[in-house]
C-alpha cells in the first residue's frame, strides 16, 4: 500500500474525534516529529503523576503503620479482648441434651432406668395413694430387719400406693391432652375400699429390681373397671395399656437386681409376722377415694365419687 498524501492526512485528522496523539498516529501510519515529542511529553508526563500517586500512597501506608500509639487503646476498647460468659440463667434454659446425673444410677440408689432419658420425654404412671395407717411402720420395720438377716437388704418406698397402668412416656405437650381425658373418663367412676393381707415377691419387667408388696384380695373386681378406663385412655393415646392379668399390689420395699427366688425361700416367715400380729392379722386398708397421675415433676388428681 502506498503512503497517504500529507493533505489528506490532515483532512482525515479533522474529522475524526479527539485522539491522543499516540494513538492517532498509530491509526493513519503517521506523525511529525513536533507530535511525537509531544506525545513522548504526555507519557512521561502520566508516568510521573503514577509514580507520583505510588509515592502518596505508599506514603499513606507509611503513616498508618506509624499511627500515633496513644489512639490504639481507643479502638482496642471497643473490641472486647476476651468473650464475655452467658449469664447462669441463660445456661439453665438450654441444659446439656444428655444430664449425667438423670443416667448415673449410684445416684438412684443403684436404679436403672427403663428407657433413656429424653429433653421432653416425662415418665408417667396411674396409681392409687396409700397413706400408712396405725401400726404400718412399725410392722414394715420387723420385715426389713428379718429381710436383712436373711442376706438381702430392703429399701423401703419413698411412698406407698397401687398400680393401675404401666409406667409410659409421655410426650411434654401431650400432658394436658392426656390428663383432661382421663378426667373426663373417671367422672362417673365410685370411690370405694380395698384391702391387701398377702406378702408377695414381684420383679420388674427388666429384673433389674426386686419388689416385696401386699396382694390385694378384695376390691380386685372395682380395680379392674379403673383399668379398663384407664386403659381407653392409654390407648387413645397409643401408649401401653396395663397387664393383661394385674397381680393389684402395695409395694412395700425394694432391692436392686432379681432376688426373686431367693425371697422365696423366706417368704414364709416373712408371711409369719403378719399373720401373727399383736392385734391379729395385719390388714392393709385402702381407700381408694381419688386417682392421682404422676408424670415427671407434676401430678394431678382425679377424686372419685362418692
Amino acid at each position: 500500500m502506498g503512503e497517504i498524501p500529507h493533505q489528506h492526512t490532515r483532512s482525515i485528522q479533522s474529522s475524526l474525534p479527539k485522539i491522543p496523539g499516540l494513538i492517532l498516529s498509530m491509526l493513519v501510519g503517521y506523525s511529525s516529529s513536533s507530535e511525537e515529542d509531544s506525545e513522548a511529553g504526555e507519557v512521561t508526563a502520566t508516568t510521573c503523576q503514577s509514580e507520583s500517586c505510588s509515592q502518596k500512597l505508599q506514603e499513606e501506608d507509611d503513616d498508618k503503620e506509624h499511627f500515633p500509639a496513644k489512639k490504639k487503646p481507643r479502638i482496642e476498647k471497643l473490641v472486647p479482648q476476651k468473650r464475655l460468659p452467658l449469664p447462669g440463667c441463660l445456661l439453665a434454659m438450654f441444659p446439656d441434651e444428655e444430664d449425667p446425673h438423670t443416667e448415673n444410677s449410684s445416684l438412684h440408689g443403684g436404679r436403672i432406668r427403663s428407657f433413656k432419658h429424653e429433653r421432653g420425654n416425662w415418665a408417667t404412671y396411674i396409681y392409687l395413694p396409700y397413706h400408712p395407717e396405725e401400726g404400718f411402720e412399725e410392722l414394715l420395720e420387723e420385715l426389713l430387719s428379718m429381710a436383712g438377716a436373711k442376706g438381702v437388704v430392703l429399701t423401703p418406698q419413698e411412698e406407698f400406693h397401687l398400680s393401675l397402668s404401666q409406667t409410659v412416656v409421655l410426650r411434654h405437650h401431650w400432658i394436658q391432652p392426656f390428663t383432661q381425658n382421663l378426667r373426663a373418663s373417671l367422672a362417673n367412676c365410685k370411690r370405694f375400699w380395698c384391702s391387701a393381707g398377702r406378702l408377695k415377691v414381684y420383679s420388674n419387667a427388666e429384673r433389674t429390681r426386686t419388689f416385696l408388696g401386699m396382694e390385694v384380695s378384695t376390691g380386685h373386681a372395682q380395680l379392674l373397671d379403673l383399668v379398663r378406663v384407664v386403659d381407653k385412655t392409654m390407648t387413645e393415646f397409643q401408649l401401653d395399656t396395663f397387664y393383661k392379668d394385674p397381680s393389684f399390689h402395695v409395694s412395700l420395699a425394694w432391692c436392686v437386681g432379681d432376688l426373686t427366688e431367693k425371697m422365696k425361700e423366706f417368704l414364709q416367715e416373712l408371711q409369719s409376722v403378719i399373720d401373727e400380729h399383736e392385734e391379729g392379722p395385719f390388714l392393709l386398708r385402702l381407700d381408694c377415694a381419688e386417682l392421682c397421675c404422676r408424670t415427671g415433676n407434676k401430678s394431678f388428681r382425679f377424686p372419685l365419687e362418692l
